[in-house]
């Protein structure tokens, strides 16, 4: 399944690429969909990660490899997954709006490792696009905030 989607935030490029890249502990606490429990980081470079992440609602979680070292894009790609098939993944372009925030385009795709979860992701893809700039929007606007 592909979504893509786009979104505004008060959040500079900088500011976003950090939140994205933020492997710390607080990592649950900038991304409130993420269940604290299963957040893992397995390992960490300089321009990338691998961890493990899931959400408790619809619960799921994937194993994903993170790469920020082209300039403006985080990607992540999943290895395992209990939802989807590798090699699913997300891109994430960023650029600077006139205004000082950022302007992102989203490419959603995760191919659904069965058909339960065909049918769970076919039911969101209308509304993902919807979802998915809301709810990140808040997150990255509540990081500028607080940097």
């Amino acid at each position: 399944m592909k979504v893509r989607a786009s979104l505004e935030t008060k959040a500079s490029p900088e500011q976003v690429v950090a939140a994205f890249t933020d492997f710390t502990d607080r990592r649950p606490d900038i991304w409130p969909a993420l269940d604290r429990k299963q957040y893992k980081v397995h390992e960490l470079g300089d321009t990338w990660a691998h961890v493990t992440e899931g959400s408790p609602k619809p619960q799921v979680w994937a194993r994903e490899r993170y790469d920020w070292s082209g300039p403006g894009t985080i990607a992540w790609t999943v290895e395992e997954s209990n939802f989807c098939k590798a090699p699913s993944g997300i891109t994430v372009r960023v650029d600077g709006t006139e205004g000082g925030g950022s302007h992102l385009e989203v490419d959603w795709e995760r191919t659904p490792s069965n058909f339960k979860w065909t049918l769970i992701l076919g039911s969101m893809k209308m509304m993902m696009p919807k979802v998915l700039a809301k709810n990140w929007s808040r997150a990255l606007d509540a990081y500028a905030a607080d940097s």
